[in-house]
């Protein structure tokens, strides 16, 4: 029987080990202490689109609308290659993918297209 709580991160360190004590929420790793009451509800999303503006998210399915030289090989990642989504990130390369031939990859989410 599993009676798991979520709690938020500790607003000052970010730490997913935040425990409740009494009424309010205990930092482990900073020691920061704070009520319930004080947590944020708004949840920044981080979204990240596509060529054509449409919306990503983890599992889709995109192919490449150019052909993509492989940073520190002699590959070319070839237009209309079919890549399914790993994960996605915050930064210049969006898009965590495994290209098959090539490996993992890291790609700009400008330079593709949901399937």
């Amino acid at each position: 029987m599993s009676n798991s709580k979520e709690f938020p991160p500790c607003p000052q360190c970010q730490s997913a080990y935040v425990y409740e004590d009494c009424d309010h929420y205990v930092c482990p790793e900073c020691g920061h202490e704070w009520a319930p009451s004080t947590v944020s509800t708004v949840v920044d999303t981080f979204i990240v689109k596509d060529a054509n503006g449409n919306q990503l998210q983890e599992g889709d399915y995109v192919t490449l609308i150019k052909d993509l030289k492989v940073k520190g090989s002699s590959s070319i990642a070839k237009i209309g290659t079919k890549v399914k989504i790993t994960r996605l990130v915050e930064g210049d390369h969006n898009i965590d993918c495994e290209i098959e031939g090539i490996g993992a990859m890291m790609l700009k989410s400008e330079f593709v297209k949901k399937v």
